[in-house]
């Protein structure tokens, strides 16, 4: 059994919880404005995420639970997100649900074609196989949601740091845009 702070978004450490935070510093390649990115503080805290994982990874039939705090932030005009990934086998799904903040999921198939969810406090996403995701903070307060997905799911970073999304999704005059990008 765990414990879930639904108020803060948190799990609550009376179990075995993994936890990583990511800092400005540790997400070089992902933000378009190298140049601006360099000039903030590194140790900025940009998305903290949490996870129980009460099987093994890569147990068949299992499924993992976290959450995820994402600050609020611009990088230039680009809002402080997540690295985002496609899962190692493509044909696994997640779920998440916001319980606070106002946000974006930002979708990619395998054609390159992104698109992007509102989240705001009660909505649950369905991501469908084959998606790589990422999530944005576009609000003035911190973004929080939980994720449900397979324990044998995995997760590919690589192809996102290689390639990116096809789009970025951007400040434009206040309301949050995506546009189409090379990577």
């Amino acid at each position: 059994m765990m414990q879930m702070d639904w108020a803060k978004g948190l799990l609550r450490p009376d179990v075995e919880v993994r936890e990583s935070v990511k800092t400005l510093g540790q997400l070089s390649g992902i933000f378009a404005n190298t140049k601006a990115l360099r000039e903030m503080d590194p140790t900025t805290v940009v998305y903290r995420v949490q996870a129980w994982c009460p099987i093994p990874e890569g147990t068949e039939g299992g499924l993992f639970w976290g959450t995820t705090v994402v600050e609020p932030g611009l990088v230039d005009s680009e809002y402080f997100m997540t690295h985002g990934h496609f899962h190692l086998k493509r044909d696994r799904t997640e779920y998440y649900g916001t319980i606070e903040g106002e946000g974006a999921l930002v979708l990619m198939d395998e054609t390159r074609a992104t698109w992007m969810e509102p989240m705001a406090a009660g909505t649950v996403h369905f991501i469908r196989p084959r998606v790589a995701h990422r999530v944005a903070n576009i609000g003035k307060s911190p973004l929080r949601f939980v994720a449900c997905w397979p324990s044998d799911a995995g997760h590919d970073y690589e192809s996102i740091r290689t390639y990116g999304f096809g789009a970025r999704l951007l400040n434009v005059r206040g309301s949050a845009m995506l546009v189409k990008s090379d990577a």
